[in-house]
Formats: structure tokens, sequence, C-alpha cells
């Protein structure tokens, strides 16, 4: 057993990664104990930035 497997839900091993992904920030923010709304803000700025570096990214090609 992975040291992830404690958290991981049966069958989650063959869901696509944006799936795994989500579960483990879903996890991170509640063992954490994050407030909703702080956790809301923080996946805005996290979600901006994401975009900011897409379209860099895409433009540099």
């Amino acid at each position: 057993m992975n040291k992830d497997a404690s958290h991981t839900p049966s069958g989650l091993e063959n869901a696509p990664d944006d799936v795994k992904l989500a579960v483990d920030l879903i996890y991170l923010l509640e063992s954490h104990h994050i407030d909703v709304d702080v956790a809301l803000s923080a996946l805005d700025m996290v979600k901006a930035d994401l975009l900011n570096k897409k379209g860099s990214t895409s433009t540099q090609n």
C-alpha cells in the first residue's frame, strides 16, 4: 500500500488525472481545515495563474 492509499477511494487509480488531482486537492483542503472562502479565493488565484501561463505558452509557440 502506498502512502496515498489511505485517502484514495477504491477505483480512483483508473480515474482521469484531473479527477485524481481534484480528489487530492479536496483531501488537502479538508485535512488542513481550510476555510471555504479562503480555499475558493486561493483556487481563483491558481486558476488565473494557470490560464496566464497557458496563454503565454501558446503565444510563444
